[in-house]
């Protein structure tokens, strides 16, 4: 095992969040993130219907399913595989892919998506201008699949990266939403780039 890796899993194994999501049985430390954004935010309420992107391995879609209550739905898509969770449609494959989407429409039946999350984050490479390129490529299509699946006066919550192009996308997001606004939620490690961008009330 490399040094980096050692010294990520030391970090990883003492982490207050990791112990915290494994006490209150949370799939993963992300889920603080989601719950304290839809805490300030208010995006999560009663019978809505949320599409989680990138959903593996569930940390978010295993949040929003206990905030949702009636006939709310979670539909959870992601190339790779995920274990069931109680309340949550998943849908394996490439959401940018015809199939998919045919797919989600199936399950939709009709409903307009009131809420698009996307925790995605690319695989790290360690060189800085390629993770930022491939970030952004993926909250670019998360944005994309938003404007086109989302009802008017619906909400959009992504993982987003500090560096080159960040505050474009954000003013792109702008042209969509009445208000973006940028959140650090506590559990984001200080050291970490990233941060997330609310997008409220889409409009055409």
């Amino acid at each position: 095992m490399s040094k980096h890796k050692k010294s990520w899993m030391q970090e990883h194994v003492s982490d207050l969040y990791v112990k915290r999501a494994n006490d209150e049985g949370w799939r993963s430390r992300a889920a603080f993130k989601l719950l304290e954004v839809i805490e300030q935010d208010r995006l999560v309420r009663p019978g809505m219907v949320v599409v989680d992107l990138g959903a593996a391995p569930g940390g978010w879609s295993q949040v929003v399913s206990q905030r949702l209550s009636g006939d709310g739905l979670v539909l959870a898509l992601d190339i790779l595989e995920m274990e069931d969770l109680p309340r949550v449609n998943f849908i394996q494959g490439d959401f940018n892919e015809q199939s998919t989407i045919e797919a989600l429409e199936v399950q939709l039946l009709n409903r307009q998506v009131d809420l698009v999350i996307s925790d995605m984050a690319p695989n790290i490479s360690g060189i800085k201008s390629i993770d930022q390129a491939r970030w952004l490529n993926l909250a670019e299509l998360a944005l994309d699949f938003a404007r086109q699946h989302l009802t008017n006066g619906g909400a959009f919550l992504v993982k987003c990266f500090e560096g080159e192009g960040a505050q474009d996308y954000r003013e792109n997001m702008k042209s969509n939403f009445q208000r973006v606004i940028r959140r650090k939620p506590k559990a984001s490690r200080d050291r970490s780039s990233e941060f997330f961008l609310v997008g409220l009330n889409k409009i055409d």
